[in-house]
């Protein structure tokens, strides 16, 4: 075997990774990414790819999102990125939802800063051309991103190769301890490891990730085309979120959200139904999701769920919908907070999302994580 020297040595090509991989090209180290399949195939890939700093809770996880949302434009600009930045759209369909619309615009988004604008009258009933007045309000959060994480990811890869990093694909990483990674591919010396490893918990650091507790949430997730087309720019969420979201889950409006869906939706709650829209660069859309919480993704999609989807996004859209293509998506879960940068052991650190919000704040937590690596600032802590 050969020793192969290198300053940061990072497991896993999903957004993650690549944030930590980009952090450290910028400060001039050399660095390696291994990946255990032929392209990154895991939750950056598989969801929504909405950078979202509007639905962030206060605190650590919005600060991250509004660092990251300057990142994703210096990233984009640097590596070609289409990143749609008209917004997102998070539609009030009842009394309760639009109240809680209210609420945060009048309370949170003021005293925080959260730049939005609610939508109603005139402004929602030109909104895409009349495509939305069956909803009563609107709420615009100005500074939120989409990409298409199928195309995006690739891109990143290459921008980052063409810069110096060097990738190595379909190599398993079998262990990793203070300087030195076992690979598929031979031993490799490094300065710094991070493990950016997703929802496995098993492969690397089975014992100090078991300590968090974490699990797995297993999405199903669809593609579709509207038969009555629509040049949809934003990403789409509705009144359902707010009880999901952590800028607004906590306030005492979401309470009578929650009462709703009990009430009404049963089902929507049984299986942690709340709306996400995302367009493609291809006029089509990315509709999801439910969440199913274990240990393990199990392989079997329930067809009652994608109904359920598949209604509340054609109510939403005012359309009817050809479904193009079904899968699983699937992040890591229910750790002790929204992420968790652990300390493993000496010059090994992992870094986990406990939600599916890697897009959103990714790229600031790269580069914080980095930065405290190489005692430049102080390690990144979700609470």
């Amino acid at each position: 075997m050969h020793q192969h020297d290198c300053d940061l040595l990072i497991v896993g090509a999903g957004i993650l990774g690549l944030a930590h991989a980009w952090a450290g090209m910028r400060r001039g180290l050399k660095v390696r990414v291994f990946e255990r399949s032929h392209t990154p195939l895991g939750a950056s890939i598989r969801n929504f790819g909405q950078a979202l700093v509007t639905g962030q809770a206060p605190g650590p996880m919005l600060d991250l999102a509004r660092q990251s949302h300057g990142l994703w434009a210096e990233l984009g600009r640097a590596a070609g990125l289409a990143i749609r930045q008209q917004g997102s759209l998070v539609f009030a369909r009842t009394e309760a939802e639009e109240a809680m619309l209210d609420a945060f615009c009048l309370g949170r988004a003021e005293e925080l800063g959260y730049r939005t604008e609610l939508l109603r009258g005139p402004a929602l009933d030109n909104l895409y051309q009349g495509r939305f007045v069956h909803h009563r309000a609107a709420l615009h959060g100005l500074d939120d991103q989409q990409l298409f994480s199928r195309q995006a990811l690739p891109q990143i890869i290459d921008y980052l190769a063409g810069q110096g990093v060097e990738f190595h694909f379909s190599t398993l990483v079998r262990d990793v301890g203070p300087g030195s990674a076992l690979t598929t591919a031979g031993r490799f010396s490094a300065g710094q490891i991070i493990v950016c490893s997703g929802h496995d918990y098993q492969a690397l650091l089975a014992e100090q990730m078991a300590a968090l507790r974490p699990s797995v949430c297993r999405l199903q997730m669809l593609r579709a085309r509207l038969a009555q087309p629509l040049d949809l720019r934003h990403a789409v969420l509705t009144g359902l979120s707010c009880v999901h979201y952590g800028a607004f889950s906590d306030l005492p409006e979401a309470d009578a959200i929650r009462r709703e869906i009990q009430r009404d939706y049963p089902q929507l709650e049984k299986h942690g139904i709340h709306l996400l829209i995302s367009p493609t660069p291809h006029g089509e859309l990315i509709i999801g999701d439910s969440h199913d919480y274990g240990t393990d993704a199990a392989p079997f999609n329930q067809e009652d769920v994608d109904n359920l989807l598949i209604d509340l996004a054609e109510h939403t859209l005012g359309g009817r919908l050809q479904v193009l293509e079904r899968w699983q998506g699937v992040y890591g879960a229910r750790g002790p907070g929204p992420f968790s940068v652990l300390p493993a052991a000496d010059g090994v650190t992992a870094v986990l999302m406990h939600t599916g919000l890697g897009m959103s704040v990714g790229l600031g937590l790269g580069e914080r994580t980095v930065a405290a690596l190489l005692g430049e600032g102080a390690w990144p802590v979700s609470s």
